[in-house]
């Protein structure tokens, strides 16, 4: 293992090594010596896609972690977030005679185990490939991990581990803390999709939870043809929901679709807390009936109750446009800084819902809102959790799926017709009775404890015997600047006084000594005044600046991770 290891360094270095490169003259010219370089958008859009075709060369587990890159704004600028969203999983797929020896280890002969079996794989993906078949009369998708993926994947996370340290050096601090977790994350998530057993664990449950849902189908697995690298399903065919003709032409409603799929995904967040995390239109298509059908569980995660509360705020807060109610649901969720500028993240939010909305205020979309605060958190270095950046990944896939379905479609009022009938609307409001009760009853309280103390202070104001504390905070420490300069200006005043009584009455020597204190304070005191850490005002993020950001690159932002590490 560590030899196959060892060698996968060197493959994996010399692909990465151009781009290396380029970072590290983004920091030095020179390599060794020299200025920075500023890097524009052009260029960022330019690498990523170096980047994304090294990573396609590399293979499964560099394409396993190109996906999961693309869910993290908080590490790359958005350039490369869009380059890597494009990334499907779907490779070539392995020669049937290697896949066979997985699938005989696991079951047995296949022409004892199935009646049927097409060895003709219908669709490849870097981990596992799918076989059309027969179990006791019922057709069947059989997935099989693809052969001798284990010991690849293997020695490519000790190469990614290795590789660490080198790439801490072209990203900042703060960077560091999420490229670390995301390791340990990419880790966990590509063993658990390579696990056919958890798979049919979480398919098996999001299907029960839809048992009742007569618009939504879910596979069901085959027990006694499943095993951890061989997964049995009830084959399912259905049309790929991004075949718009061949839906128009079957009379399907494309608004309702849309609708049944985002209505799935916030019960699966919302109320179950177990989704399906890989929505794009390869894992979703709809049946003869209209059904909306579920493929592949392999990527799938849970969302704790705690973030499901918040999510719910954080939809009520956007549908509505209270932008206070907002930055502290994401502040909540761990996705905002709570020592974030509020006013700066304000104006962020409030030109999100401005430009996703247009002129009519309902019309706008959650997409363009969660690409806005993914930009925003790059340029505001945050810690994004790894279960809610898959949540806002989900989130924005499905939306765009909705849009495709349905150009006019209103997330929100989808979204906001869900919550009503949920009763969570409904929640709020209660929350909103209890919260004002409490307040009256703190008032009610303070009431109560107020007068004796007031009459407390009185007495001693009275009797003259009131001090008062006052603490300045100087994070800036322009106070600190100031009284520099102040005393700097006095000795200053003083010496020039003194030189002056010394050249009148002493010997010139002694003047001239005098005089080149005088010299010194006078250059200390310019100094002060050259300082970068003086009295400055704070820049501002503003309309005017959201527009030429936009209009100098695609993605709206000038700020790169290259940029700040020069």
């Amino acid at each position: 293992m560590n030899l196959r290891a060892y060698r996968r360094f060197f493959v994996v270095a010399w692909q990465f090594l151009p781009l290396l490169l380029a970072y590290a003259r983004d920091r030095n010219r020179f390599l060794l010596f020299g200025s920075s370089r500023q890097v524009t958008s052009e260029q960022r859009r330019e690498r990523a896609a170096a980047l994304l075709d090294s990573l396609l060369t590399l293979g499964p587990t560099f394409i396993k972690l190109g996906q999961l890159l693309s869910t993290r704004p908080d590490i790359l600028p958005p350039e490369y977030i869009d380059e890597f969203s494009k990334l499907q999983d779907r490779v070539p797929p392995a020669e049937w005679e290697r896949a066979r020896r997985v699938l005989e280890s696991e079951l047995g002969p296949v022409d004892e185990r199935f009646a049927e079996f097409e060895t003709d794989a219908i669709s490849g993906a870097s981990l596992g490939q799918v076989y059309r078949a027969e179990v006791d009369g019922e057709p069947v998708a059989v997935k099989v991990r693809r052969p001798d993926i284990e010991d690849l994947v293997e020695a490519d996370l000790r190469v990614i581990r290795w590789s660490l340290p080198l790439l801490m050096y072209f990203i900042d601090e703060s960077r560091s803390f999420s490229l670390e977790t995301l390791a340990d994350e990419f880790a966990k998530t590509i063993r658990e999709e390579m696990d056919y057993e958890r798979e049919a664990r979480m398919l098996g449950e999001i299907r029960e939870n839809f048992a009742d849902n007569d618009r939504v189908r879910i596979p069901r697995v085959v027990d006694s043809h499943s095993t951890r690298r061989v997964l049995t399903m009830e084959y399912v065919p259905g049309t790929k929901i991004n075949d718009i003709e061949d839906l128009d032409e079957r009379g399907f409603d494309r608004t309702q679709l849309a609708e049944t799929l985002q209505q799935a995904y916030l019960q699966m967040i919302i109320d179950d807390g177990v989704f399906h995390a890989d929505p794009h239109p390869g894992n979703l298509a709809v049946q003869e009936d209209g059904k909306l059908v579920f493929y592949d569980f392999g990527m799938s995660g849970r969302v704790d109750p705690f973030v499901q509360e918040k999510i719910v705020d954080f939809y009520a807060a956007v549908a509505d446009q209270n932008i206070d109610a907002i930055l502290d649901a994401l502040i909540e969720m761990g996705t905002l800084s709570p020592e974030a500028d509020r006013q700066v993240m304000g104006d962020v939010m409030e030109l999100a819902i401005a430009d996703a909305r247009g002129e009519d205020i309902e019309q706008y979309r959650v997409q363009q809102i969660i690409q806005q605060v993914e930009d925003t958190i790059y340029e505001f270095p945050l810690r994004l959790p790894s279960n809610l950046a898959l949540v806002l990944r989900v989130a924005t896939v499905v939306e765009g799926v909705c849009v495709t379905l349905d150009p006019d479609f209103d997330f929100i009022s989808v979204a906001t017709e869900y919550l009503r009938e949920e009763g969570y609307i409904a929640a709020g409001v209660r929350n909103y009775v209890e919260d004002r009760a409490n307040e009256v009853q703190d008032a009610a309280q303070s009431a109560v404890r107020i007068p004796p103390k007031l009459e407390s202070v009185l007495d001693r104001v009275e009797r003259e015997d009131l001090q008062i504390r006052a603490d300045i905070e100087d994070s800036d420490r322009l106070l600190a600047t100031m009284t520099k300069r102040l005393i700097l200006g006095m000795l200053l005043a003083s010496t020039v006084f003194s030189t002056a009584f010394l050249y009148a009455e002493a010997t010139p020597i002694v003047a001239a000594v005098a005089g080149a204190g005088v010299v010194g304070l006078a250059g200390a005191l310019w100094w002060s005044f050259r300082s970068k850490k003086g009295v400055r005002a704070k820049p501002q993020f503003t309309r005017q600046s959201m527009r030429e950001r936009q209009g100098e690159s695609a993605g709206g932002m000038t700020t790169s991770f290259e940029d700040e590490e020069a």
